[in-house]
């Protein structure tokens, strides 16, 4: 059974109105600790949330030993400061997980830390989750087919519409880029025959809940991107946008009157005003709030030259708020202390605001 460590001390009024976050050590093979370990030291990730790691203990007390004696050493939270709940692992498990290599041992780790923290923050015992990246290799060596995390946070907590959010703020404006994915972890070759009208409404109707209940935004601009090269080109490059795409965009439009619908763009140009507006040439006011991708790269490729270090995903349509950062294991730097925590501190502080807004809004 799971231990809870060191829980503060916080009269229940506060507790209610103050984010408690479950934050996962994802693969424990991978940097996952480490970038936990160096973003618990910044006094402004935790002075607004109260965070709770959901881990192993005594891996994370030998991990932490390992990276005090590591060349390249940071700053490291004090263990005996955090909030820990332990879930403590079979030895035949914990006796696989080597540092830098994921496989079945650190597979089941990462699934054990995840489950635990789903099932307590379903009984109420968190506001929402921060998890670590894992390896999906590691959990199908482990026996657990899942395309990730977050279709597991969706089967746990019964949740019918997931979507992938990715939000970054401009270390050089504040300007946010938000972008949702429509389709996700699938072939290229598939992405035409999934995307249907009806998807595309699935996922709108996520993004417009999203964006007034966790960012305050009722009468947001959406862009929305086009499938193929120049959209189309009125047909001559693919007719997926003559057929069905535009007449959707049209037909929303109607039914969404206090919403601001652009598109569907050019891929190739829609990203152009929010990579001027992250670095500053233009005024943030001629970018939507919101971008919708039609498939993972068209998304991820922009999002990731902007901000790199700083994305969080965002699992919207949960009954409760989830974030990660914005990157993999990175098994190959694992260990060695050099690993950057910006985008774990960046996935705290997001879900610690998408935490209070919602504690705003239900008052």
């Amino acid at each position: 059974m799971p231990t809870m460590y060191k829980l503060h001390e916080k009269d229940i009024t506060s507790v209610q109105s103050y984010p408690r976050l479950a934050l996962t050590l994802g693969d424990p093979a991978g940097i996952g600790p480490e970038v936990i370990l160096k973003a618990l030291t910044d006094p402004e990730v935790s002075k607004s949330c109260e965070v709770t790691v959901v881990g192993s203990r005594d891996l994370l007390v030998e991990i932490y030993t390992k990276l005090k004696l590591a060349e390249n050493s940071e700053p490291l939270a004090d263990l005996a400061e955090l909030s820990i709940l332990d879930v403590p692992l079979d030895k035949h498990i914990q006796d696989k997980i080597i540092t830098g290599t994921g496989n079945a041992g650190s597979g089941a780790a990462s699934f054990a830390y995840m489950e635990t923290a789903i099932a307590q923050t379903l009984a109420g015992q968190f506001d929402g989750i921060v998890t670590g990246p894992i390896a999906k290799s590691a959990w199908k060596a482990a026996g657990y087919n899942y395309p990730g995390q977050t279709e597991l946070l969706a089967q746990k907590s019964g949740a019918k519409r997931v979507g992938m959010l990715f939000v970054a703020r401009s270390p050089h404006t504040g300007w946010i880029l938000r972008t949702l994915l429509i389709t996700t972890h699938i072939p290229l070759s598939q992405v035409p025959k999934v995307l249907t009208p009806q998807l595309m409404t699935e996922k709108l109707d996520l993004l417009v809940e999203c964006l007034e209940k966790d960012f305050g935004l009722e009468r947001a601009r959406i862009a929305i991107a086009g499938l193929n090269p120049h959209s189309g080109e009125q047909g001559q490059l693919g007719h997926e946008e003559q057929d069905w795409l535009i007449p959707w965009v049209e037909q929303e439009r109607k039914n969404r009157p206090n919403l601001q619908l652009d598109g569907p763009i050019p891929p190739d140009t829609m990203w152009v005003k929010p990579g001027q507006a992250w670095y500053g040439s233009i005024d943030s006011s001629k970018t939507a709030d919101a971008y919708l991708a039609l498939y993972h790269d068209q998304g991820l490729i922009p999002v990731k030259l902007m901000a790199f270090d700083r994305a969080v995903n965002t699992s919207i349509g949960l009954p409760f708020v989830r974030t990660s950062p914005d990157h993999g294991t990175a098994f190959d730097i694992a260990g060695k202390g050099i690993a950057d925590a910006t985008s774990m501190k960046a996935a705290i502080q997001l879900a610690a605001e998408l935490v209070s807004q919602r504690l705003v809004s239900w008052r």
